[in-house]
């Protein structure tokens, strides 16, 4: 199978036993498909078979154009820049081996998206550790998990992919929650609180809420609360003990 190609950050996967994993969980998934970064169609073939609507995105006009011959009506193959694609309001769930050097300006854009509520995405292993929360939780992760839920899968070797990459990659899943954290119409404003936590002076999360731009200064007692010492730092904390320090914020 060809590899994909390097000026586009195409890392093609040809391990079978991690297509099969993936097409799995897309397939526990509900509602139409949307495939990111269609490449060569390891993905796209196995997943039309699931037999629900699948539109499948690819920058490269050579391979949609191979990928709309092979697959005739099973798909719709739309040649475009998965960055810029504008997703429909109605529930569908999302598929992603997304090209390593666009991973976070494509997390970022999907979860500001609407409509989706289910992804499956390979990125580099650093990268789906840090957004599950394994060894503790990035900014962008503690931003947004009031409203996803980020489970790892797995560990996927480099040499699953071709070309191979200089690093392994993670396979993992994003739900939407159903029952958000906090209200959606907050969400500004949470995330720049938690911004300015994550980014705060201070020898602890008690020092550093106790000076941030909303103060709290029972920070100490709050923590405790939540079974936290003084001293933790922001990736440890839970999206619940998130949530909770927010409406800590707001009650004041």
């Amino acid at each position: 199978m060809p590899g994909g190609r390097h000026e586009l950050g195409q890392n093609f996967l040809v391990d079978r036993a991690v297509i099969d994993r993936v097409v799995e969980l897309a397939a526990a998934t509900g509602g139409p498909l949307l495939e990111l970064g269609a490449g060569g169609g390891a993905l796209t073939h196995p997943l039309a078979r699931l037999g629900r609507p699948l539109t499948a995105v690819e920058i490269d006009p050579h391979r949609a154009a191979e990928l709309r011959r092979r697959l005739g009506r099973r798909a719709d193959v739309v040649t475009a820049d998965a960055l810029a694609w504008r997703h429909p309001h109605t529930p569908h769930a999302v598929v992603s081996n997304v090209p390593f050097h666009i991973t976070t300006a494509m997390l970022r854009g999907l979860l500001a998206a609407p409509g989706w509520t289910d992804a499956v995405l390979l990125t580099q292993w650093e990268v789906a550790r840090r957004r599950t929360g394994v060894g503790g939780s990035s900014l962008l992760t503690a931003q947004w998990a009031p409203w996803f839920a980020f489970r790892l899968e797995r560990r996927v070797p480099a040499r699953a992919f071709r070309p191979i990459p200089s690093v392994d990659a993670g396979l993992f899943t994003v739900h939407r929650r159903t029952e958000p954290l906090v209200p959606w119409g907050e969400r500004r404003a949470y995330q720049a609180y938690v911004a300015a936590v994550f980014r705060g002076r201070g020898r602890g999360l008690a020092q550093v809420l106790a000076r941030a731009p909303r103060p709290l200064p029972d920070a100490r007692r709050l923590l405790a609360a939540r079974g936290l010492p003084a001293d933790a730092l922001p990736g440890r904390l839970a999206p619940e003990d998130w949530a909770a320090l927010w409406a800590a914020v707001r009650r004041r």
